[in-house]
């Protein structure tokens, strides 16, 4: 799509320079009040309920939400956008119920550092590295997605666009890291919210309301669109019957309704709340938020098909864009259009700012083990520029936005979920089960994405089902070995523990001072009164 020949082309792009003028503001003041490592990665333990939901889910809610959901439910329905925003809703609700509340009350800086607690400096380093790839490529999609804006609004090239917003994030992260962040995601949240209950409203007028939305609905490669499930007979789930078809169905659930669990920008901006009550709810919050505004993204994709019903598949990556255009008046498209951009770069900076805390919290120990705080300061910032010319390169050699941003969390499903969820609820989990946990997660991923590819045993080849098409191969081959992968990664968990546990006895879990906590309370069951009124740490932490 090109926005050059837009006559308001100029209004989106006021728009966007204002939003962008106010993200450099307040990235700026936030760097006058940022002054330890725990200031700018954390803010200082200090958000309320509400901006911690908020921030959540403006995080979360990114690139492949907004953009890439209508695009894919235009191909494919509901089925196409399990992933996200269902499994992504589902991530976050889980999280709160079961490892938020922990987390918490352990006052980690990272979520690594429940790893190194939990199962040593051996599976630390692992952790950390698979946290860095997931960040990567996370950060990759949504830099491909701001380029793609950039070129339809001023015709530049989609690889400068990518470079011109990666730098424009990397600056004020730099500045003013989890505090600029939070504060930015909390007002940006109205505008992309706001922006797409509008467009949604008005393309729900064009199709006739919502009989006309469910009425002779289609999609251009599935016959029943609002169904999430496989449909009965030659459909299946996104083209593949039988068992392979569940195990496709299984990993749109998990890659991100698992995945995310174990991951640094969700534990990172729970650990930020005021106290455990606040974590929890404030995750609760960004569910409730993140399905009810995702959903609709996907459902504009459904009734934009029966609109318009002869777009090309590689035309649609726009479609929520030419909805805005066509249904909103224009000012209000320069508005959401502008904030658009701004959760593109909500996201990107979240995900830079995780992967630097790793780097910092983490890694750096290993070679500089006595490290002062403003060293520890310094050293998360040099790391936020460097993640961010890293993902700029990967977004260059990658074009797609859904696909790449689904694949970071299958790097987490397979290797981490496991450790962490056994290490949070199971006593006897150890280091040698975690890491062969990971190892042989992971290798059996890499392992079944080329038999699923080739069709090696009998499976049915995805090359072959894609007609020869590399790219949908390798992302359906990608997703499909996911499944398999994932339950040998809890198999290996389970069994490697109960061979190892006189050799390498299990250790407790600890805080950040090396405390012991308990295996109790750590359910997501806490009075909402003290979420709002609690003071910072109580009484949620005192009770326990």
């Amino acid at each position: 799509m090109d926005l050059a020949g837009y006559q308001y082309t100029w209004l989106i792009i006021l728009g966007i320079a204002i939003f962008f003028a106010v993200r450099l503001g307040v990235g700026y003041w936030a760097s006058r009040r940022v002054s330890s490592a725990a200031d700018y990665i954390v803010a200082g333990r200090s958000l309320p309920v509400y901006i911690a939901g908020a921030s959540i889910m403006a995080t979360w809610f990114a690139a492949e939400t907004l953009m890439g959901a209508s695009s894919i439910a235009y191909q494919y329905g509901l089925q196409g956008v399990v992933f996200d925003p269902f499994g992504a809703a589902f991530c976050l609700f889980l999280s709160g119920f079961l490892f938020i509340r922990l987390m918490r009350r352990a006052r980690y800086l990272t979520l690594v550092d429940f790893f190194e607690r939990r199962y040593g400096k051996t599976m630390t380093m692992l952790c950390s590295i698979a946290q860095l790839l997931t960040y990567f490529a996370w950060t990759g999609a949504q830099i491909v997605a701001g380029g793609n804006i950039i070129h339809a609004l001023l015709g530049w090239p989609v690889e400068v666009g990518m470079i011109a917003v990666a730098v424009f994030v990397t600056t004020y992260t730099t500045m003013g890291g989890m505090l600029a962040d939070t504060l930015l995601d909390f007002m940006q949240m109205f505008f992309t919210a706001g922006g797409i209950t509008l467009i949604f409203l008005g393309v729900l007028k064009a199709v006739g309301g919502w009989s006309g939305m469910t009425t002779d609905a289609g999609s251009l490669y599935v016959s029943n669109p609002f169904t999430l499930m496989p449909i009965a007979g030659d459909e299946g789930y996104l083209g593949y019957t039988g068992w392979v078809g569940w195990f496709y169905w299984l990993a749109a659930w998990m890659a991100v309704g698992l995945g995310s669990v174990p991951a640094q920008d969700l534990m990172q901006r729970s650990m930020s709340a005021r106290n455990e009550a606040t974590s929890v709810h404030g995750t609760y919050l960004a569910g409730i938020l993140y399905l009810v505004f995702g959903v609709m993204s996907p459902l504009i994709g459904i009734m934009m098909f029966k609109l318009y019903p002869n777009i090309a598949p590689e035309q649609t990556e726009f479609l929520l864009v030419s909805a805005a255009i066509q249904h909103l008046h224009p000012v209000l498209t320069a508005i959401f259009i502008a904030a658009l951009a701004a959760a593109l770069m909500s996201t990107s900076d979240s995900s830079i700012l995780a992967g630097a805390s790793v780097v910092t919290e983490n890694m750096l120990p290993f070679f500089r083990p006595h490290t002062s705080e403003e060293s520890r300061l310094r050293w998360t910032r040099i790391m936020v520029v460097v993640i961010g010319a890293i993902s700029i390169a990967l977004a260059l050699m990658a074009g797609t936005i859904y696909k790449l941003a689904m694949v970071a969390w299958s790097l987490l499903l397979v290797g981490l979920f496991a450790p962490f969820a056994l290490g949070m609820y199971w006593k006897k989990a150890n280091r040698s089960g975690a890491i062969a946990s990971f190892l042989g997660g992971f290798l059996a991923w890499v392992i079944l994405v080329f038999v699923f590819f080739n069709g090696i045993g009998g499976v049915e080849s995805t090359y072959a089902i894609c007609e020869q098409d590399f790219e949908c191969g390798f992302w359906d081959a990608v997703y499909i070995g996911s499944t398999p992968a994932f339950i040998i990664s809890v198999v290996l968990m389970i069994a490697v523990s109960l061979a190892t546990q006189k050799s390498d006895p299990p250790l407790p879990i600890t805080d950040v001072d090396g405390n012991p906590m308990p295996f109790k309370d750590r359910l997501g069951i806490l009075p909402l009164r003290d979420a709002l009124w609690a003071k910072d740490d109580e009484p949620a932490e005192a009770s326990t």
